[in-house]
């Protein structure tokens, strides 16, 4: 049903003027969908209010309640074409009236911690593209067909929420930002095993993704005391983002999740000076997949010791400096940090190997990320020793991954396995630290135990290759003219 329900209301906003790619749909989809789930959270929480002797205020006024202006409905439960609000009259309603009245949210919640807060944050960052009050009606219409009631419907709609950020991943070249693959994201979670009380991180947050999945993974670890589900609420969960759709869309996939008060800021992690960042402001576990490939300014630069354009090195330093000692980390990078030649590479992996123990790195196949022909290492590291021995592990797949064939849990089964105990097979061996050299500190991954076969590479792998390449100069050159 939810999935039925999606794909109508892309339809409709095809057809309207304001939308115009996979983002503007996922977007206004999401701000309507937001609304009618707050509606149905209230009445549970009325409901379980009311079994336990006590009185729920409502967070939404009446005017602004989703059964009043959205849909209000006759004595037989369907739409009162009297009362119901559509074209200009409904658009000026939600522009005029209903996004100002969330929008004020913010500044009269009791502290940021709160779902009222975050309601405010969300309506101050979104506007109502739906330009036709008609279409708008439509989508109404449809998103009030769903139900977020049970355990079983909740889950559904996150899946198929999930679903959309996928595809809007999938829309454009900056696409890949917002998506992860998840069987890779529960495995990260799953190797890094971060327990409740822990304090976990990402500065690259995008659409929250790592933050989720450590979420589920938290929620089914033990049986949850009323402790342990104030800490997931309120303690455990932190990130950064820079984008603002990437933004909404993190803090709506935590909330929809049911993490109801997301502690995700919008902010540019890059723009903090390294230098600054306390004790009080470290992380017990930081997971991510920072952007890669991008080109940072000069100030942003000056922020970190090791200075350089690339994004993904500098989160890279700013990830080691805001771990605890003893913290552990799960973080994408592309394959090339390994073995860079370039000064600021050098000085990243000695930092990495002297200040952190990076004891895996896993060795990703090419179109892991669909749309990204760029190869990408997981670095599994904890701060707080310097690294004595690497265990590497290289995926090999009898499969070309791409957007019909991606990567799955049984794809990295082996690698969870092993893992545990940093054996050596056909796909993994370990490196002893003191036969790195000290000068380069190459990590390059040369796996000593597959045995090579001269294979011709398909025709669609160079052809998505080219593409990656062609986009990858495009990034590059937009990064220039932007500094020029």
């Amino acid at each position: 049903m939810f999935e039925q329900t999606f794909k109508n209301i892309d339809d409709i906003l095809h057809k309207d003027a304001g939308c115009g790619s996979e983002l503007d749909y996922v977007e206004q989809t999401s701000w309507v969908l937001f609304l009618k789930y707050l509606d149905d959270l209230e009445k549970d929480k009325a409901t379980a209010a009311e079994l336990s002797g006590k009185t729920y205020t409502n967070i939404i006024s009446k005017e602004f309640k989703w059964a009043v202006w959205a849909t209000p409905k006759d004595k037989d439960g369907k739409l009162d074409h009297h009362k119901a609000l559509t074209g200009d009259d409904l658009k000026d309603f939600v522009d005029l009236k209903l996004f100002p009245y969330l929008k004020k949210f913010k500044a009269d919640a009791e502290s940021a911690d709160t779902i009222e807060y975050k309601i405010g944050e969300i309506f101050s960052e979104l506007k109502n593209r739906i330009q036709s009050g008609y279409n708008l009606r439509e989508v109404i219409n449809r998103i009030d067909e769903l139900r977020f009631r049970t355990h079983a419907e909740k889950h559904e709609m996150s899946h198929l929420y999930e679903d959309k950020i996928k595809n809007m991943g999938n829309a454009g070249r900056n696409g890949g930002e917002y998506y992860t693959p998840r069987a890779l994201i529960k495995t990260i979670v799953k190797i890094v095993a971060p327990v409740i009380g822990n304090k976990i991180y990402d500065g690259a947050v995008g659409s929250a993704g790592f933050l989720v999945e450590a979420f589920e993974y938290l929620k089914h670890s033990k049986k949850l005391t009323t402790t342990d589900v104030t800490i997931l609420q309120k303690k455990t969960f932190y990130g950064k983002e820079k984008k603002s759709l990437a933004y909404i869309i993190g803090t709506m996939n935590m909330i929809l999740h049911g993490v109801e008060a997301p502690n995700i800021v919008h902010t540019n992690t890059l723009a903090e000076n390294i230098a600054d960042i306390q004790e009080k402001d470290r992380y017990d576990i930081v997971l991510a997949n920072p952007p890669f490939g991008g080109k940072e300014r000069a100030e942003v630069q000056q922020n970190f010791p090791i200075k350089t354009g690339e994004t993904a090195s500098l989160f890279l330093q700013h990830f080691i400096k805001i771990m605890k000692a003893g913290g552990k980390a799960g973080v994408v990078i592309k394959n090339t940090f390994l073995s860079n030649t370039d000064n600021a590479s050098v000085s990243l992996r000695k930092l990495l190997l002297e200040n952190c123990n990076l004891h895996t790195v896993l060795d990703l196949p090419a179109g892991t990320f669909t749309g990204a022909g760029v190869k990408t290492v997981v670095l599994f590291f904890e701060k707080g020793s310097s690294t004595k021995k690497v265990w590497f592990y290289q995926l090999n797949l009898d499969r070309n991954l791409g957007k019909g064939n991606p990567l799955n849990e049984k794809d990295l089964a082996d690698f969870v396995e092993l893992q545990k105990t940093k054996t050596d097979s056909e796909n993994s061996w370990s490196i002893d630290a003191k036969h790195i050299n000290q000068k380069t500190f190459d990590l390059s991954a040369k796996n000593p135990n597959k045995k090579e076969e001269a294979a011709l590479r398909q025709p669609q792998e160079i052809l998505e290759e080219m593409k990656a390449l062609d986009e990858e100069s495009v990034d590059i050159l937009n990064s220039i003219l932007e500094l020029i």
